[in-house]
């Protein structure tokens, strides 16, 4: 199943600018600015400029958040994409709201850990994903843990559903431990014209300590289709052919 485009010109202009690009930009504006999110809970915030909240936007990271501030523009990242901002493109201080002290990427990594317990697998799909240039989403509203777009929402649908399994397949869920619940997480990806992605993170041994974790992760992908015997057999004629030679 390939990318599904919205609109006429909209593979040109994903064409035109590619993701990478975009983030790259980003990433300079961040570092530029000296940007500091601020821990909120699960979330982090930002306090974002004009240029920024269009780059983050464009980027597909965060949500922005509708104030009574009309000359501020904040942004709501989720963990994965704070972390990835700090920890992966180096472009992203996060501090404290107590102290209002930046806090090392140990520090962050334990935080986040205390607070989701299953946060290094989601991180490390995620960085995977992200690394490949895919833009990342929510997948919630799919019944799935990420949603993946070759470019922007605006201008292409996404393109996988994807689900998380751990080694051993119980540590970050409890999904697809039976066939008939991956036969209905199938139906419903083909119904919302997706293809679904598992990615199997495997700790090879190595317990969820920073950064040692990250670099032993291995992640495994399987992209698992509906069969449709229409689709997949040899042409209907040769086979009606060789039925009535056979009478």
């Amino acid at each position: 199943m390939g990318p599904r485009w919205k609109g006429k010109g909209s593979e040109a202009k994903a064409l035109a600018e590619p993701m990478s690009k975009i983030v790259q930009q980003l990433q300079s504006s961040l570092i530029q600015s000296q940007t500091h999110g601020s821990l909120s809970g699960c979330s982090v915030l930002i306090e974002a400029e004009p240029e920024q909240a269009h780059l983050l936007n464009m980027a597909c990271f965060g949500r922005p958040i509708v104030t009574a501030e009309k000359d501020k523009q904040w942004y709501q990242l989720g963990f994965e994409e704070a972390f990835y901002l700090c920890h992966s493109l180096k472009c992203l201080q996060i501090v404290g709201v107590e102290d209002n002290c930046a806090k090392k990427e140990e520090e962050l990594w334990k935080y986040m850990n205390s607070k989701r317990t299953e946060f290094p697998y989601f991180y490390k799909a995620y960085s995977h994903l992200r690394m490949k240039n895919w833009a990342v989403r929510p997948g919630s509203q799919y019944g799935v843990d990420f949603v993946a777009y070759r470019h922007h929402p605006a201008l292409v649908h996404s393109e996988y559903a994807v689900i998380l399994l751990s080694e051993g397949g119980d540590n970050v869920n409890r999904r697809l431990r039976v066939w008939s619940d991956l036969e209905g997480t199938i139906r419903l990806c083909g119904s919302v014209a997706k293809t679904l992605l598992v990615l199997t993170i495997s700790s090879n041994g190595f317990d969820s300590v920073f950064p040692l974790c990250l670099k032993q992760y291995s992640v495994e992908e399987r992209t698992c289709t509906r069969w449709n015997p229409e689709q997949n057999r040899e042409d209907h004629l040769v086979i009606k052919n060789v039925v009535n030679e056979t009478q």
